[in-house]
């Protein structure tokens, strides 16, 4: 089982991070390497350009892809299946024109010429818009086209806007909201090696900004414990054995949102919980 992965820039060490969080961790080196084994025998990393992930999964190269949606978009491979938001690489495709034209909507656009580096996507926007001006391809310094009169306005990727504020071009439609996707081949989406990595990836995402509370709390205040833990379905409560001072206490173990921690033990103790432990989570299997 190969998965492509982004070999450089902004996406590859997101990726990999998530990756060894999950337990497929690189063994022997992934540095200038095209392919690298991982602690399962059975799963090797392939490097490749963000672009032409799409392209190795659906040519067989790779079974299953990490890079971002705006690139399966783009390569529009046809034969594969998203399987999952892995919730990182949060961009927006956008159409945008000089701040001081007179481009102030899509329909604006008839008969003009629009630049990007995307434009499959471009084409499919327009045609759902039912509007039809000429696409330019390009390959870089996208926000620079209407300024040398090679485009009446572009599509290109935004994070912040800072770029597109420093050449003085405005937004006048979101394309197309993207992040980086894990996807594959459709014939092996149902593969169990395919679900375990899905399942793996999806518990480290679950984890992200929760915390595990351990507590001992009175028996007879149980009812106000769990009122005050916002937890997952409810906290789990064992009996507390084996200490002369655990006569009337229980043991209360619940997963909390990162941001309700403050607030929860406080309330905790308020109502007779003690030793109350928080402790971070890798991964979380719901």
């Amino acid at each position: 089982m190969r998965i492509a992965v982004p070999n450089k820039g902004r996406l590859h060490d997101p990726s990999m991070d998530l990756l060894e969080h999950a337990g497929l961790h690189a063994v022997d080196g992934a540095d200038r390497k095209l392919y690298a084994d991982t602690v399962d025998p059975e799963v090797t990393l392939l490097f490749a350009r963000a672009a032409d992930i799409p392209e190795y999964v659906s040519d067989g190269a790779a079974d299953v892809g990490i890079t971002g949606l705006d690139q399966v978009r783009e390569a529009d491979p046809g034969d594969v299946t998203d399987l999952l938001d892995l919730e990182f690489g949060q961009c927006r495709l956008v159409l945008a024109a000089p701040e001081d034209g007179d481009i102030e909507s899509v329909e604006d656009l008839a008969g003009k010429t629009v630049a990007t580096e995307f434009p499959n996507i471009a084409e499919q926007y327009f045609a759902d818009q039912s509007v039809s001006p000429d696409i330019v391809e390009v390959s870089g310094a996208t926000e620079l086209t209407p300024h040398v009169e090679m485009a009446d306005a572009i599509i290109d990727i935004t994070s912040t806007g800072t770029t597109l504020k420093v050449n003085r071009l405005g937004i006048v439609d979101e394309v197309l909201a993207s992040s980086v996707h894990l996807f594959a081949r459709e014939d092996v989406v149902e593969d169990e090696k395919v679900q375990q990595i899905v399942m793996a990836l999806q518990s480290v995402l679950s984890a992200d900004g929760k915390r595990y509370l351990m507590m001992n709390a009175p028996a007879d205040k149980l009812g106000e414990v769990k009122d005050v833990i916002p937890g997952l379905g409810g906290p789990t409560v064992m009996d507390i054995e084996g200490d002369g001072n655990g006569d009337g206490m229980v043991a209360v173990h619940a997963v909390v949102d990162e941001r309700d921690v403050f607030e929860t033990i406080n309330d905790l103790k308020s109502v007779g919980a003690s030793g109350i432990l928080v402790t971070e989570i890798e991964r979380l299997v719901e």
